[in-house]
């Protein structure tokens, strides 16, 4: 059975260029912070990714702190500039985070709030599910001396909705209070640029854009402080402790560099197969809504996030499994067992909508052959889904 992956927003593949240069490097010797020969070397394969990762992303090579992905650097970023702003002036208590944020960063706040003493600050977002800036600016007028951090993510996991993330910097700078943001998603796959984006801190994962899994990075600004999470050698800024993995980072910088390279391109064609498949489902499915941001400059162009009213998610995704057709359930699942998307709940949908939801990412190995694939089997798989009763 011919398989066809819709799931690259969870991982896509890794691109030959990127798996060349990580076998190329994976006998490679020597602990990057030693001082003899073979860590010498070592270290100049970090500081030659650091290099080609910074230019990328429009910063400075001193500006990258590698980590193990996008959930170790939203963490970093979270706790330690929280703690650093509130062990500078403990009334700064309050972190203030948009309502459809990945649970990398909620849930660090959260756990900030349970037990250090912060204060948890969700921001409303609209039916597209972008953030209010309105509101937000309103709450900063008000609170903005209690206020530790805003974390603002560029573009959902789910939905596809990409924010307007300089405009919310540039009111966070106004107030002078420290902004992050979440690019897990959006580098490689839209234009991103740290330096223009005035923001704090900035994470981004490799795995997202053909790179290896279990390869990240917080972006931080120079002449920021943060607290460390983890203690043990300081190896990076001494903001993150632990050996480097070279041939990792060397590969995960190649991946970023060339999606980043081909962005425009790569764009234009996801965001053609993009505007037919949906066209497509719209005839073939009914009652189907696509969620988020319309298809255009606000939305990532790989996204296809879908709300079809009644159908079982679950059975609906090992349906189209069955034939061959690799998506996933568009909301969280714990333990085995699914739940409402918070990001539609957020944005105003009823549990029950926000529960029949279906995501197909697209990326660098998708084909129009793919999408073809999935209308052949969509619409049965839903119409069966929907007869399927709900708990």
């Amino acid at each position: 059975m011919d398989t066809h992956y819709l799931d690259h927003a969870a991982t896509t593949p890794m691109t030959e260029a990127a798996a060349r240069e990580q076998a190329r490097l994976a006998g490679l010797v020597g602990n990057p912070s030693a001082s003899h020969a073979a860590g010498r070397k070592a270290r100049s394969v970090v500081d030659d990714a650091r290099e080609r990762l910074a230019s990328a992303v429009d910063a400075a090579p001193s500006e990258i702190v590698w980590t193990s992905g996008g959930t170790e650097a939203d963490n970093l970023a979270i706790k330690g500039l929280f703690w650093d702003r509130h062990d500078g002036d403990p009334a700064r208590t309050r972190i203030l985070v948009s309502a459809v944020e990945h649970h990398a960063v909620l849930e660090p706040a959260e756990w900030l709030a349970a037990h250090h003493g912060a204060e948890l600050v969700l921001i409303p977002v609209d039916r597209a599910g972008v953030v209010d800036v309105e509101w937000l600016r309103s709450e900063l007028a008000e609170k903005s001396e209690r206020t530790a951090l805003i974390s603002v993510m560029w573009a959902n996991n789910e939905i596809g909705t990409i924010q307007p993330v300089a405009q919310i910097a540039a009111l966070a700078a106004d107030h002078a209070i420290p902004m992050h943001t979440d690019a897990v998603q959006a580098v490689g796959h839209v234009p991103v640029s740290f330096s223009d984006s005035g923001v704090t801190a900035l994470s981004l994962s490799a795995h997202k854009a053909g790179g290896p899994v279990g390869v990240g990075a917080l972006v931080v600004r120079r002449d920021v402080r943060m607290t460390p999470v983890s203690h043990g050698g300081g190896q990076e800024r001494q903001v993150r402790s632990g050996t480097l993995d070279a041939a990792g980072f060397a590969a995960g910088s190649v991946a970023i560099a060339d999606a980043v390279a081909e962005v425009e391109d790569e764009a234009a064609r996801l965001r053609a197969l993009q505007a037919d498949a949906v066209a497509r489902i719209r005839g073939a499915v009914p009652d189907v809504t696509l969620t988020g941001a319309p298809l255009g400059p606000g939305r990532l162009p790989g996204n296809i996030h879908l709300c079809f009213p009644g159908a079982d998610p679950d059975a609906l995704m090992f349906m189209l499994d069955s034939h061959g057709i690799q998506s996933s359930t568009g909301a969280a699942c714990s333990a085995g067992v699914h739940q409402s998307s918070h990001v539609l709940m957020a944005m105003g949908y009823s549990p029950a909508d926000a529960a029949s939801t279906m995501r197909f990412s697209l990326g660098h190995t998708t084909t129009a052959a793919d999408i073809d694939a999935l209308l052949a089997v969509l619409p049965e798989a839903v119409e069966r889904a929907r007869r399927i009763p709900r708990g």
